[in-house]
C-alpha cells in the first residue's frame, strides 16, 4: 500500500516543487485509512499548506485510492518547539 501511495505522491510532487516545496510519506495506518506526510521546503510552514494538503494531496490520494480516508501533516521538532543539540532540529517522535 505504501508503494501505491508513493506513486500518487510522485504525481503531486511536480506542482509542489514548482513553488519550492516537497512532500514525504511518513506513515500509513491501514486500520484508520490515515496517511501522514511531512511537508518540506517552501511548503513547510506556508499559510496555504493546509489547503494544499486537503485540496491537492488528499484529493489526489482519495481519487486514486478510495481506502485513504484522511491525510495529515506530521509535526517536526521545529513545529512543536523542541530544540535540538548544537542547534540541529530533531524530528518529533513518530
Amino acid at each position: 500500500m505504501r508503494e501505491r501511495i508513493e506513486e500518487i505522491l510522485k504525481r503531486v510532487r511536480p506542482a509542489l516543487r514548482m513553488d519550492g516545496g516537497d512532500i514525504e510519506l511518513v506513515d500509513f495506518d491501514e486500520s484508520t485509512g490515515v496517511v501522514r506526510v511531512r511537508l518540506q521546503g517552501a511548503c513547510h510552514g506556508c499559510p496555504m499548506s493546509a489547503i494544499t494538503l486537503r485540496m491537492g494531496v488528499e484529493m489526489a490520494l482519495q481519487e486514486a485510492l478510495p481506502w485513504v480516508k484522511e491525510v495529515t501533516a506530521s509535526a517536526t521538532a521545529e513545529d512543536v518547539g523542541i530544540p535540538g543539540p548544537a542547534g540541529r532540529k530533531i524530528p518529533a517522535a513518530e
